[in-house]
């Protein structure tokens, strides 16, 4: 007699979400569905970023091959840095003749929340092979800071 096993719907869903992933990837390579739409229909990609302290300050570097820094646009509202900008193509868009196309075109918009206590007033960018640095001082109190651990030994339980 076979074992009854409880129906679990979520993990059917979930198959089926792998299934339709491996079907994606043996027809498109690397490409994901929403990938596939963003860089053929809507001509958008996104830069990565990386965010991090160095000293006293904090540091975000985006990696923007190809971007005339003339068409990068950074702004700071609040504790929100947007970084803005356009990677335009230097030819006209023909398929043909290509064996594999992965340059993304067009317009980009990164919007990161910055921790508290950096200082906005004082941002500097600079570009240099296709990396965009900005830089922030972070006042005193948004500095990591030690802690000493008092062990109390020698105190008797009452």
């Amino acid at each position: 007699m076979a074992d009854l096993k409880k129906w679990e719907p979520f993990r059917e869903l979930a198959n089926i979400q792998k299934d339709m992933d491996d079907l994606f990837r043996r027809v498109f390579g690397s490409l994901t569905p929403t990938s596939l739409f963003r860089r053929e229909v809507k001509g958008e990609w996104l830069p990565t970023l990386d965010l991090f302290m160095k000293g006293n300050e904090l540091v975000v570097h985006a990696d923007i091959p190809g971007v005339d820094p003339k068409d990068v646009d950074i702004s700071v509202t609040g504790n929100m840095l947007t970084i803005r900008g356009e990677r335009k193509a230097d030819f006209e868009e023909k398929k043909e003749g290509y064996l594999y196309h992965e340059t993304s075109f067009g317009g980009f918009e990164r919007t990161i929340t910055l921790p508290e206590g950096v200082d906005t007033a004082k941002v500097h960018a600079s570009y240099n092979k296709g990396v965009l640095e900005i830089k922030m001082p972070a006042k005193a109190e948004a500095l990591p800071r030690k802690v000493k651990v008092e062990l109390e030994e020698g105190k008797k339980a009452a």
